[in-house]
């Protein structure tokens, strides 16, 4: 049997510093060092080692850390945080020691890393567009909250009005009082509108020139350019899924579950994966839903579930949708098929 020359590293990456862990074939210790987390300090480390299986945990950096030392000719494993208890349950946890560990799982057997795929770089450059519009909606929303609370407590209400329009139509409702303190908030929200609706007009120019298939999605009422870009960006290629139904539980739209013996209880989701796409997927099965949804099956099956689901069966119900949601956008990828909103007769 061959000698295994490769060597084996864990790296634990740190903000501004990361510790490394080199294991050879053997198991036995090669290295242990720390480098600077830069992409300078890290191409003289690793462009000087042999082809190597690096192993890192997903993380704010794990992203260009993966394509640099990927460009370099490594296999590098980026290791799904949530599953590796045997890192974070460790009692005697440290940065050496996750370094180690992570090694020594690589070397053992990847698939002990539950190993993710990150995107490629211009996909996640064009989801930062996405996801820094929803950073302008949350700013938005807090400043909204913000005013309306003051008045509020001043024994008045703001008047009932879209976030859209806040800005103009609440100036005229403010206490005399509460000018000076409210008039630059009004000025901001204002100002936070107006960069919204560039990035809605720059994510659909995005969508259009790099991602028809995203169109495709927007079939489904209440699925709309923001919604059906995450959704691709995240996603990127429908493949990794064999069977639709298996993108629920990759966006924590599944339960939990906790089965032992005769014991088999219900939970709550997952929620793992992407938090932003399960929102917006969520905010549009309560659209679905709502008032203004449009009549369908998925709808029609949505309201049914939330007569008989009790107490909060309309809150099982939205989550419900978002799942079956999930899997129909999936499916509407990967064949092709124009959306049909009613295939059974309304009874």
């Amino acid at each position: 049997m061959d000698k295994d020359s490769r060597f084996y590293v864990g790296m634990d990456i740190g903000d501004r510093i990361s510790e490394t862990h080199v294991l050879d074939g053997e198991g036995e210790l090669v290295e242990h060092s720390r480098v600077p987390t830069t992409k300078s300090a890290l191409e003289r480390k690793f462009s000087a080692m042999p082809a190597s299986r690096v192993a890192i945990e997903v993380g704010t950096h794990s992203h260009w850390v993966s394509r640099s030392l990927s460009g370099m000719g490594h296999e590098v494993l980026v290791a799904n945080a949530r599953k590796l208890r045997l890192i974070h349950g460790n009692t005697r946890k440290s940065d050496h020691a996750d370094a180690e560990y992570l090694a020594r799982l690589a070397r053992l057997d990847p698939q002990l890393l539950s190993p993710i795929r990150h995107r490629g770089a211009q996909a996640q450059a064009d989801l930062a567009l996405v996801r820094s519009r929803d950073s302008l909606v949350r700013a938005r929303t807090l400043l909204i909250n913000h005013a309306r609370g003051l008045v509020k407590s001043s024994g008045q209400r703001l008047v009932k009005c879209s976030a859209e329009c806040f800005a103009t139509r609440a100036v005229a409702n403010i206490p005399a009082d509460l000018q000076l303190a409210l008039r630059p908030i009004l000025e901001s929200v204002a100002h936070l509108t107006g960069q919204i609706r560039a990035h809605d007009r720059q994510i659909e120019r995005v969508a259009k020139d790099r991602y028809p298939e995203s169109e495709r999605l927007r079939q489904v009422k209440g699925v709309g350019p923001v919604t059906s870009l995450a959704f691709v960006l995240t996603l990127e290629d429908p493949s990794r899924f064999p069977k639709s139904r298996e993108v629920g539980a990759y966006l924590g739209l599944v339960p939990r579950r906790h089965q032992s013996g005769d014991m088999d209880p219900q939970m709550r989701i997952s929620k793992t994966g992407d938090s932003h796409v399960r929102r917006l997927l969520v905010g549009s099965a309560q659209y679905i839903l709502g008032p203004f949804g449009p009549d369908c099956d998925l709808r029609r099956w949505g309201l049914t579930l939330a007569e008989r689901g009790g107490q909060n069966g309309r809150k099982r119900a939205v989550v419900a949708v978002a799942r079956k949601l999930a899997v129909m956008l999936h499916r509407l990828w990967v064949t092709g098929e124009d959306y049909q909103p009613q295939k059974c007769p309304a009874q």
